[in-house]
């Protein structure tokens, strides 16, 4: 209802005279200047009605949607929230120009700027302005941070990045600092974040890591005792590579499949490709180094390397990856340590 009434004002904006007759009523003009002004008055009245009549002609019109594509001026208000300022180690003399400026254009108040939009697209900028309104932004934040402190979980990955090796150097004096910072964070503390202060106590950390360079005793007493329970997670398997690479919406054998299109070359992966990129996954990853899924991202370039290089060559072709396809462009780097460490 709001955002009609809105569209209607821009569609029809109250004339002068109008304007004038709300600031100053018919009957203290009326009795400022005597009757010689009812004429005046009754005059005005048929212009509002006048005035009402078109303006239900034209609410008619704007439900049964016959005006969509008439344009309206429309100012848009930018709304600006609490301005904040966040200040990272190692930061520049330029972000921190760009973070100030930042903060005096939100000071400075909300940003508004007319444009000419057509009636389809004014009313959704309306309507979100109303939904803005009906928001109370305090309640929310409230409510956030109350549902955050009781039924947060954080995840920290990996964790092993900042863990000491026994070679002591300035890297492993940094690294205890971090965990010495992550601390008191995850035993519980008071944390001033841009939507209010966070209490941690109750929040739920979970941290994880390959450890393939450190182990998890390498992290300072303290922390490790704040993360009681040690969960060891099984390398992927075959079985595991060939589900990642057929199962997701996002594939990877899909997003390549639609790659090579665009140059109208239509790809089909055989089952048993599929297989034998899995196989050739899970070896590389037991002689090599474990990156995990990672690897596939490897061996999907390196099959498809060559065809990606002459896609605009063999437009309109349709080409079968297979078993012996793969075999044929990896073979020869997963028997060559070397250069399986390299390429793949």
């Amino acid at each position: 209802q709001r955002v009609e009434e809105a569209l209607l004002d821009l569609l029809l904006p109250p004339s002068p005279s109008k304007k004038k007759e709300q600031s100053n009523p018919p009957f203290l003009l009326n009795s400022a200047f005597g009757s010689e002004n009812a004429e005046t008055v009754q005059g005005s009245q048929k212009t509002e009605s006048e005035d009402a009549s078109t303006r239900e002609r034209f609410r008619q019109w704007l439900r049964e949607g016959k005006i969509e594509d008439k344009e309206v001026e429309i100012t848009i208000t930018k709304q600006n929230r609490m301005p904040t300022m966040e200040i990272f180690a190692g930061g520049n003399i330029e972000d921190f120009e760009e973070t100030m400026q930042n903060i005096t254009s939100m000071l400075s108040g909300g940003r508004s700027k007319k444009k000419m939009l057509s009636i389809k697209d004014a009313r959704r900028i309306l309507l979100e302005e109303e939904l803005d309104k009906l928001v109370d932004t305090e309640k929310v934040s409230e409510e956030a941070r109350k549902r955050v402190e009781e039924m947060g979980i954080i995840f920290i990955d990996e964790i092993d990045k900042i863990a000491v090796s026994n070679s002591r150097g300035s890297q492993d004096v940094s690294r205890e600092g971090v965990q010495r910072d992550i601390l008191p964070i995850v035993e519980g503390s008071t944390v001033n974040t841009k939507h209010g202060i966070v209490d941690t106590t109750h929040i739920l950390f979970i941290a994880a890591g390959a450890f393939n360079l450190a182990k998890p005793s390498d992290l300072i007493p303290e922390l490790q005792g704040r993360f009681p329970l040690r969960v060891e997670l099984d390398s992927l398997t075959a079985d595991d590579f060939k589900k990642i690479l057929t199962e997701p919406k996002n594939a990877l054998t899909k997003q390549y499949s639609e790659l090579l299109k665009t140059e109208s070359v239509t790809i089909d992966f055989k089952a048993e490709a599929i297989d034998t990129m899995s196989a050739i996954a899970q070896e590389v990853n037991a002689k090599v180094e474990n990156i995990g899924a990672r690897r596939l991202h490897t061996i999907m370039e390196t099959v498809l390397e060559e065809l990606s290089f002459e896609a605009d060559e063999r437009s309109g072709e349709t080409i079968e990856i297979t078993s012996r396809y793969v075999e044929d462009r990896l073979e020869s780097i997963v028997k060559d340590q070397d250069l399986s460490k390299y390429i793949l």
